[in-house]
């Protein structure tokens, strides 16, 4: 009868760069049988290639890879397969990330420290159809979406684009132009015009304003 269930169960992807993380998810979702962990992916280009050629019902993956980032993961995979339900599995605080996910066309976000029993609940909603977040981002998310949020969660980051955003956080963990374009695959005139955006946005004058603003946003998102 297991089996039978097993052949009829929801495909799934995990996208993470961390083999501990990939084998505990693997192991949980093996518990439940009408679920089933049909591939794994460290990067984000195995993942686009992956994708491509299989059919999946639900991609799990992190926000941090090593080659891309996942806000831009998320928009090239339903670019692919337009149908793919993807549920957000990340460390870093969802008040600062769920948002995204959601416009980015994500289907739910879920902190790492959940636990197991909360995974599994949130891998289920987004498969039968619905958004999965904390109870306090879906609060949030209705002030946000229906226009009464004041400046959301007070985050200067929150007025950027995801691309600028990411810059802005490259820029906070004290990387440089040229390099943010190296591990971005952007130009640099590029990167340069995003960092001019960034300045206007947040009303900066200089560059140093720029880092030590983005220096500052960063060390206070990820204090303990």
């Amino acid at each position: 009868m297991a089996a039978k269930s097993k052949s009829s169960a929801k495909r799934l992807l995990i996208v993470d760069d961390h083999p501990m993380m990939r084998h505990g998810l693997a192991q949980l979702i093996g518990t439940e049988p009408d679920l089933k962990v049909v591939a794994e992916a460290d990067t984000a280009g195995q993942a686009l290639a992956v994708v491509t050629k299989n059919p999946f019902d639900l991609a799990l993956l992190d926000i941090s890879l090593p080659d891309k980032n996942g806000l831009e993961l998320i928009k090239d995979l339903l670019a692919v397969r337009p149908g793919l339900l993807i549920l957000v599995v990340s460390m870093h605080d969802e008040m600062i990330y769920a948002e995204r996910v959601l416009r980015a066309g994500g289907r739910g976000y879920i902190m790492k420290q959940a636990g197991g029993e909360k995974f599994l609940h949130a891998i289920h909603q987004v498969l039968a159809g619905q958004i999965y977040v904390s109870e306090k981002m879906s609060a949030r998310i209705l002030e946000i979406f229906s226009g009464h949020a004041a400046n959301h969660d007070g985050s200067p980051a929150q007025t950027l684009s995801d691309r600028e955003f990411e810059v802005f956080e490259l820029i906070g963990q004290g990387i440089g132009t040229r390099d943010i374009a190296g591990q971005l695959h952007l130009s640099v005139k590029t990167v340069e015009v995003h960092r001019a955006n960034i300045k206007k946005k947040l009303n900066l004058k200089t560059a140093p304003d720029l880092v030590r603003q983005a220096v500052r946003w960063f060390d206070s998102k990820n204090q303990p």
